[in-house]
């Protein structure tokens, strides 16, 4: 039997005209008989802080009254060889130039840099189970289409390696939860934003923890904080 791995999507400022410069794409991965473990473990972090169990993570939650929380998250995600990060940076969507490619949309391109970014993960000797956080009315459309763009680029036509690709409530998920505070830092650094010391804080000990700056490519086999900076050249010609 082929190991199967679960990989927690998300995503921040990935719409065309969001009025955001910058757009991240990321993923936590780790084995399916270590998710239930980990989302036990990332629970009772939140309950040694005075919270419910059941409070949602999320970035745009960061204050310096909880800091001492996502500061501890961040810390079991570094300690937990199990868990790993993959995202993919899009520095300046204003430099997209879509109708310089045939047949090619804001949704064709967005597509392909979720393959881009996920592709580093998959291995053809290993199952997965994608799960993306419900974001709009159109998740069931998106996620099938992911699911079908992601077996078409690993000659995947039987399935047998991508087994599928699901919407799920981020409540619900805690491995989805630190995904979207990890992408959460990283946009916010590549944004350019400031002022929010407890953010800047939880952004100092990612870099502290990972050893990279969190702006520029890592090693391609890099396997604890995986990065690319997707640059428009590369693929717009």
């Amino acid at each position: 039997m082929s190991e199967i791995f679960n990989v927690y999507c998300d995503e921040s400022c990935h719409l065309e005209h969001d009025q955001q410069k910058a757009m991240v794409l990321g993923a936590i991965w780790c084995p399916l008989d270590k998710s239930r473990e980990i989302a036990v473990r990332l629970r009772e972090i939140k309950q040694k802080h005075g919270l419910a169990p059941g409070f949602e993570v999320k970035w745009t939650k960061v204050s310096s009254a909880k800091v001492g929380l996502y500061l501890d998250l961040v810390d079991y995600f570094f300690d937990d060889d199990d868990l790993h990060f993959r995202a993919l940076i899009v520095p300046d969507k204003s430099k997209l130039r879509h109708d310089a490619i045939p047949g090619q949309n804001h949704d064709t391109w967005y597509y392909k840099m979720y393959f881009d970014m996920l592709k580093v993960i998959f291995r053809p000797d290993a199952r997965y189970r994608v799960y993306l956080d419900i974001k709009d009315t159109r998740g069931a459309e998106k996620a099938a289409k992911l699911h079908e763009v992601l077996c078409n680029n690993m000659y995947d036509f039987s399935r047998n390696v991508i087994e599928r690709v699901q919407l799920v409530h981020s409540h619900e998920i805690e491995q989805l939860q630190l995904a979207d505070l990890l992408i959460g830092a990283i946009s916010y650094l590549n944004r350019g934003l400031q002022g929010n010391k407890a953010k800047e804080a939880l952004i100092a000990r990612i870099q502290q923890r990972s050893g990279y700056g969190l702006t520029k490519t890592t090693l391609y086999r890099e396997d604890k904080v995986n990065l690319f900076r997707w640059r428009a050249s590369e693929v717009q010609g």
